[in-house]
């Protein structure tokens, strides 16, 4: 058996129950959500959104890096974007562990030095919030009209707390 042969069955059925034809990209709610990598987090079903409704960028810590605000930039001007949600959230890996221990937990994994591969930490979770939304309000090509919120998602109850 193929390593993916339960995930071409599921999309298969995926594809048989749900009609993804007609849609031409663009954001239906005018929603852009940055937020982490973590499996915990749904981004669309946690706004109440579905299929087609937003743009979502997902990364280590749910941070406002330069490819995130490629992103934005494109969505806003191109994607019917008008309102961005910047999300991390609790119990975030880059957010409780120092850039040390995370290097070692990754060396003894893959059996070897990863001192040389980047990793990001976040060390003031409400600070590196602030900074990002921040960035987005700041951006010239991302206009005064956009609305720009930072909020923190909380793996353990599903609620989002607005910050900023």
């Amino acid at each position: 058996m193929d390593s993916f042969d339960d995930l071409i069955a599921a999309n298969e059925a995926y594809a048989a129950a749900n009609d993804v034809s007609g849609f031409d990209g663009v954001a239906r709610a005018g929603v852009a959500i940055v937020t982490c990598m973590d499996s915990r987090i749904q981004p669309l079903e946690m706004v109440g959104l579905g299929l087609g409704d937003a743009k979502i960028f997902r990364n280590p810590g749910g941070r406002v890096t330069p490819q995130a605000l490629e992103a934005l930039v494109l969505a806003v001007h191109l994607l019917n974007v008008s309102r961005i949600l910047v999300v991390p959230h609790t119990r975030c890996a880059v957010a409780s562990n120092t850039e040390a221990e995370l290097r070692r937990r990754v060396a003894e994994s893959a059996g070897g030095d990863a001192s040389w591969q980047p990793i990001h930490v976040v060390a003031d979770q409400d600070e590196a919030l602030a900074e990002d939304v921040r960035k987005v309000r700041t951006h010239p090509l991302i206009p005064d009209s956009v609305q720009v919120g930072g909020f923190v998602y909380d793996v353990d109850t599903g609620l989002l707390d607005q910050r900023l």
